[in-house]
């Protein structure tokens, strides 16, 4: 029966282009660019995780509506449990083919501070991927993860334990406007900032929690400055999971300034000097991200 199935799957995955059919010899290939999207979860550019939270949207769909019509918001936590899992696996690899490698190593002297031995908080960081993986490139480094939803850091603190580093990270409910701990060389945020009801006075309690040579590493979805330049299909994955997500998650918390996922780094470079910071720059950047630095 699964192997009917299948042969009857196969032409569907050949009509849509996503395999290869070849007629002589009867047989599917995956060609290796469809492999990186589809298969290969380490991949930079996989992007199956991505269904997990279009699921959830579906099931998400009357409380998404009444959010429209009362303007009232939708908190994260009021979502399917497929939109946690789904947005890490989304983000992940970028993460992993990039954060180490590419994002640190642009920041001024971090990479130096994390191979010596730094204290890092990762805000926001749902279950804990960003602050695994950056755990596990710098050992002498200690790590904190913090997120108001307390089942993703639940996953995260599993997740911790599986991948070996339970006494090198802790895990922690927390706010961004409320985290505990200070000192701290590093403070990242991973494609959160945008979600937050009051982002700048998110940055000010950042800025108050940072060594007095630390920085804050903001990762935040790649958006031009102007709506007619992010009308492409980068900005209308963007602005639509914004709509639906983002967007009515800043709406359900406190000042609601609602950013969007599509803020751009203008907008968000004032947000970040509201919070008290007087140096903010582009430290790189990717298709799909936005990596800026900012210094006290």
């Amino acid at each position: 029966m699964a192997e009917r199935s299948i042969r009857e799957w196969l032409p569907n995955q050949a009509a849509g282009g996503y395999v290869e059919y070849d007629a002589a010899t009867d047989r599917y290939t995956l060609p290796p660019e469809q492999a990186l999207a589809l298969a290969d979860e380490d991949s930079p550019f996989y992007i199956l995780g991505v269904y997990d939270s279009i699921a959830s949207l579906y099931a998400d769909e009357g409380q998404i509506l009444e959010a429209f019509r009362t303007g009232a918001g939708m908190g994260w936590h009021e979502h399917d449990h497929r939109l946690f899992r789904g947005t890490e696996r989304f983000f992940r690899p970028g993460y992993r083919g990039n954060l180490v490698g590419a994002w640190i190593p642009s920041l001024d002297g971090v990479l130096d501070k994390l191979e010596r031995g730094a204290k890092v908080a990762d805000v926001g960081c749902g279950h804990g991927a960003s602050t695994i993986i950056m755990a596990a490139a710098f050992p002498r480094s200690q790590f904190f993860g913090f997120d108001y939803h307390s089942e993703s850091i639940e996953r995260a603190r599993q997740a911790a334990v599986e991948a070996g580093m339970g006494d090198q990270i802790r895990f922690d409910v927390a706010a961004a406007k409320d985290f505990p701990g200070s000192g701290y060389d590093l403070v990242c945020m991973f494609d959160c900032l945008h979600d937050m009801g009051d982002p700048a006075g998110a940055a000010a309690h950042v800025r108050d929690a940072l060594d007095e040579d630390g920085t804050w590493m903001i990762v935040e979805p790649y958006a031009n400055d102007r709506v007619e330049d992010n009308l492409n299909p980068v900005g209308r994955v963007f602005y639509g999971a914004s709509t639906v997500i983002c967007t009515p998650a800043s709406l359900a918390q406190e000042v609601g300034l609602a950013l969007g996922a599509q803020a751009g780094e203008a907008r968000l470079s004032e947000v970040i000097k509201e919070g008290g910071f007087t140096r903010v720059r582009r430290a790189t950047e990717t298709p799909f991200n936005l990596i800026l630095e900012a210094r006290p």
